[in-house]
């Protein structure tokens, strides 16, 4: 039975209506401020039919808020946030680039204060939770610019794995090819499905060649493209299901590989 047969637990269906976090929710929930058809309910494990029952919270009607989907070229010297138009530091958050709107949005994920590209932002947890959760494995690919000038053993490294610092080995990439170098630095692009904190900088240690810039520049079939830093626009539907339906759990997906000419051995 789907999820929308046996109801949805009332915590998220305030969430996804832009009322607050779902934590917060739930603390509203214990706290007795919310009704569900005219009764005040404080179990946190009641499911709902958001478009059949009548929500109050505080006595305020609860409405079904739109799902909206974004995506922002990240500019240098942003935070990931969602917690305001500033953190707690005072630096600008990607919420600070966005007009006011009737509802609340978050990045999907995040990306360093100085690392630039694609960034979804939506009110819509289900993608959201689609698209971060390990299992799903979303390809991301990166334009890095790395110190020094790669040998073909540290495109190798790139490509089928490195020890980070905290003993943890990386998963093949999907595509390490290089796109310019110089006798100081290389560019590179890199395609890789797993998420790890400062994964791509940490890489970068992990083969003594410090990231200098660091771009993502797609996210599964999405891009940036066209979009200057700072600049964002709405997703089209098709967009949207292709999000989506790169979320969905898939098959047979290629092994790591080096772009033809610089393969290594």
């Amino acid at each position: 039975m789907n999820e929308a047969a046996e109801g949805v637990r009332l915590q998220k269906v305030l969430a996804a209506a832009g009322v607050t976090s779902r934590r917060k929710a739930e603390e509203l929930i214990e706290a007795g401020a919310v009704k569900v058809n005219g009764k005040v309910v404080k179990d946190l494990g009641t499911k709902v039919d958001p478009d059949r029952d009548k929500i109050q919270v505080k006595g305020a009607q609860v409405q079904p808020e739109k799902k909206v989907y974004f995506v922002l070229n990240k500019p240098d010297a942003v935070v990931c946030s969602a917690e305001g138009k500033t953190d707690a530091r005072g630096r600008p958050t990607v919420l600070s680039l966005f007009p006011e709107l009737p509802q609340r949005i978050y990045p999907v994920g995040r990306l360093d204060f100085h690392t630039r590209g694609v960034l979804v932002l939506t009110n819509d947890g289900d993608l959201a939770a689609a698209l971060t959760h390990p299992r799903h494995e979303i390809p991301k690919t990166y334009h890095v610019k790395f110190q020094g000038k790669l040998t073909v053993e540290a495109l190798q490294g790139l490509a089928g794995g490195v020890v980070l610092d905290d003993g943890v080995v990386t998963r093949p990439a999907d595509e390490v090819s290089v796109i310019k170098e110089t006798d100081t630095n290389t560019w590179v692009q890199v395609t890789i499905r797993q998420g790890l904190n400062r994964q791509i900088r940490r890489m970068g240690d992990a083969i003594g060649h410090p990231v200098l810039k660091l771009i993502r520049v797609a996210v599964g079939p999405l891009t940036a493209d066209g979009l200057d830093d700072g600049e964002f626009r709405p997703l089209t539907p098709t967009e949207v299901y292709d999000l989506m339906a790169a979320a969905s759990p898939q098959r047979g997906r290629a092994r790591s590989r080096l772009a033809p000419g610089r393969r290594a051995g």
